[in-house]
């Protein structure tokens, strides 16, 4: 098939030089995540890349329209829109346009030692389903975030900018769930309801059971619900928001331990006291002591 040799139009390309590479590798606030290549592809009739040897970077093909393809081993894997793959570095691979329906692709080049923490995205076809809640846009903004601001310079902080953003972007396609949780709709979430109930009863000793009568679910189906989408069981969680209200009382009132027990429900100050050394880690007393210093 022809092969472009030429730009597209409305192409966009960064290519960051070796010797700033370099640079970012002394960073210690980057160089564990950094861009090397990026840019943007819009139609990219006859786009075709081989490399047999690969390169010493990851790349990310994300499609918005089109289709196009990657090939690596045996194994070719169709791109449709809103898809997106991350060929893995040191791999030999080929990819390219479809002929009649050739991709709009962004893409970039990453590296950097915490790279391979990404490795469970890494290899494989993945598809962002689309949804009203999408974020899509959100996600091209970050590209072009990265982008616009690599094409200012080089200085220090354009560089800690960009390759902060990275790890941003980088969630966005690894963590797709979570990207979109700020577009849907809170009150209709089960556990977003229960921790603003939690939130507003905050000084009492609530139960379980008054917990999800408030929510409308049963013991055990919220329970489920609430753990899975924070990863605490809800009293556990309702322990550490006192925690933090009593954190906040320690630091800035001169209320007793025993007046802040109180007035987050707890009868017995030495159970509050125990309770807050087993998820702080160190006594009420030792913890205003502290932050008094």
């Amino acid at each position: 098939m022809p092969k472009r040799i030429e730009g597209f139009p409305g192409e966009v390309v960064i290519v960051v030089p070796g010797m700033i590479i370099e640079t970012i590798k002394k960073n210690p606030l980057i160089s564990s995540l950094y861009v090397t290549d990026i840019g943007f592809y819009p139609n990219a009739k006859y786009h075709h890349r081989t490399r047999k040897e690969g390169i010493s970077e990851h790349i990310l093909i994300y499609n918005l329209e089109g289709k196009g393809w990657i090939k690596i081993g045996n194994i070719e894997h169709e791109i449709l829109p809103n898809h997106f793959f991350i060929i893995p570095a040191n791999t030999p691979h080929t990819y390219y346009a479809d002929k009649k329906e050739p991709w709009n692709i962004y893409w970039i080049h990453f590296a950097g030692d915490k790279s391979h923490l990404f490795s469970k995205i890494i290899g494989q076809t993945k598809e962002i389903t689309p949804s009203p809640v999408s974020r899509n846009k959100e996600r091209t903004d970050l590209f072009v975030e990265i982008i616009v601001n690599l094409s200012l310079g080089y200085s220090r902080e354009n560089l800690e900018y960009t390759n902060l953003c990275l790890w941003h972007l980088m969630a966005s396609f690894m963590y797709i769930n979570q990207f979109r949780q700020i577009k849907k709709e809170t009150e209709h979430d089960v556990s977003s309801q229960a921790i603003n109930f939690m939130k507003e009863n905050i000084n009492k000793p609530l139960k379980l059971s008054e917990i999800s009568s408030a929510i409308g679910y049963s013991h055990s189906h919220f329970s489920k619900i609430f753990s899975e989408k924070t990863g605490h069981a809800p009293m556990e969680y309702f322990n550490h928001l006192k925690m933090q209200e009593a954190c906040k009382w320690l630091d800035t009132t001169k209320l007793s331990i025993s007046e802040v027990a109180n007035n987050l429900g707890y009868s017995d100050p030495f159970y509050f006291s125990r309770t807050f050394k087993r998820i702080m880690l160190q006594s009420p007393a030792h913890y205003r002591k502290r932050n008094q210093i």
